[in-house]
């Protein structure tokens, strides 16, 4: 089948080609990093890590750009108030960024970018704009671009000039000739640090955030490119601005494909920090194991809301148990690759190359863990093990996983299972029920078989 994607900028379902035969090039918005990532941030790198990983599965090699932001407001402020560098703190956020994405198995990309690395192509980007007559230097000193003299500007997100007001876009500011104009270059102000300043034609300053992403993407992809990602938060103002500073600066269309992730919802609230609805992927994994919060995204369509709760991810932890059940009662036939005339692999891709469709990939996995229940073939239980490694899942040791997190060592499980075998030679069943009542409010599961007893996490 053809992979067809969902393309936001024409709002409907294209089928794919990348510009280069073989080869597809995709940007993704990053972190800006002043925080630790929280589960928003994580389903938006799960999305695109999951869109990265098919293109690999269906042949392409990818070169997947996710950029750093590390330089912005939040990032001044953050770094004054604890006293510490710039550098120190986003030194430290990068590399907590990096443990919790790798715990939740999401792949580094090809490259990435920091904004503070490409001051020189930002600069160059806005000198272009100023020649064309899209951008102007304001009184205070600061670079604006000048929206209402691109004539393309809304056909991302649908809105004509019209219908943008300018008090729920940005606060009127006396600088702007008109109050939809955007800051390409920041004057540099009086009580802020030097590292967070640059010299420039147009005095000391920083870039505006949105002129970051055009630099980084077209220094490293080309003018224009195959993908261009990020949430749904971002298609507008960000991705607009991109557009209009990219295709204004070069005259070339700045990504053939649009494509954005859905928001995250919590028990079915907007999660913000005001709400008390804001957790990050370290309280997550207090809790769940890396591969349920992985599982529990995944089993989403990319699109759709993620509403987040702990009944959901329960539910998560169970479904991925019956898939790795199947997996300990038949152990896998290594697998070279795959067979895609296999008809659950057939559907398994179709799904996939429906716009990257998990949801129903996910529940053609269930369909082949019942396959390998009933008919105890090592070779399908292969392949469930192996469509499941494209999604990122299911190659954790099946027994390791399903005995994972009780709180009791094996040793003082594998004693207590002895008793109660010892028990029922005595047949005095009701110590043997009493064991088995007293490892299950211990949070392990005891299954009986011809073959002995096994046990797992509840």
């Amino acid at each position: 089948m053809t992979l067809r994607i969902h393309n936001t900028l024409t709002r409907r379902l294209e089928p794919f080609e990348p510009l280069e035969p073989g080869h597809v090039r995709m940007y993704v918005c990053g972190m800006t990093i002043y925080d630790l990532c929280h589960i928003g941030h994580a389903r938006m790198m799960m999305a695109f890590d999951i869109v990265q990983r098919w293109l690999k599965v269906r042949g392409y090699r990818v070169t997947y750009v996710r950029n750093i932001t590390d330089i912005d407001d939040k990032i001044i402020r953050r770094a004054l108030e604890r006293g510490i560098s710039l550098r120190a703190l986003t030194e430290e956020m990068t590399a907590a960024m990096h443990q919790d994405i790798a715990a939740l198995g999401i792949e580094p990309p090809t490259l990435e970018p920091r904004a503070t690395e490409y001051v020189p192509q930002m600069l160059g980007l806005i000198d272009r704009l100023e020649a064309r007559g899209l951008a102007y230097r304001a009184e205070g000193g600061d670079v604006n671009f000048a929206v209402r003299k691109f004539p393309g500007y809304g056909k991302l997100s649908g809105k004509s000039l019209d219908d943008l007001r300018a008090g729920e876009r940005v606060a009127v500011d006396s600088d702007k000739l008109d109050p939809l104009d955007f800051v390409l270059w920041k004057a540099a102000k009086p009580d802020e640090p030097a590292e967070a300043q640059w010299p420039s034609d147009y005095g000391p300053g920083r870039p505006g955030w949105h002129i970051e992403c055009s630099a980084m993407c077209g220094a490293l992809l080309g003018e224009t490119f195959d993908i261009h990602g990020g949430g749904a938060d971002l298609q507008f103002p960000h991705h607009e601005n991109e557009i209009a500073q990219s295709e204004g600066a070069n005259g070339q269309p700045l990504a053939r494909f649009w494509v954005h992730n859905g928001f995250v919802r919590v028990d079915n609230e907007k999660m913000s920090k005001s709400l008390g609805n804001f957790f990050t992927i370290r309280e997550v994994l207090q809790q769940y194991d890396a591969e349920t919060l992985r599982f529990f995204m995944v089993r989403t369509h990319y699109r759709s809301p993620l509403n987040y709760s702990d009944a959901h991810l329960d539910d998560a932890r169970g479904a991925l148990k019956r898939l790795y059940t199947a997996l300990a009662s038949v152990p896998p036939a290594p697998l070279d690759a795959i067979d895609w005339s296999n008809p659950f692999a057939q559907r398994f891709g179709a799904a996939m190359d429906e716009d990257f469709g998990t949801p129903d990939a996910v529940a053609v996995l269930f369909e082949l863990a019942s396959e390998v229940n009933r008919e105890k073939d090592a070779a399908l239980s292969g392949l469930l093990r192996t469509l499941g490694a494209t999604l990122g899942l299911l190659q954790s040791d099946p027994v390791v996983y399903l005995q994972g997190g009780t709180g009791l060592d094996e040793s003082a499980i594998a004693l207590q299972i002895a008793a109660r075998a010892a028990a029922k030679v005595q047949k005095n069943f009701a110590e043997a029920d009493r064991i088995r009542q007293a490892l299950l409010a211990q949070g392990v599961v005891l299954k009986d078989s011809p073959s002995g007893t096994t046990w797992e996490r509840a």
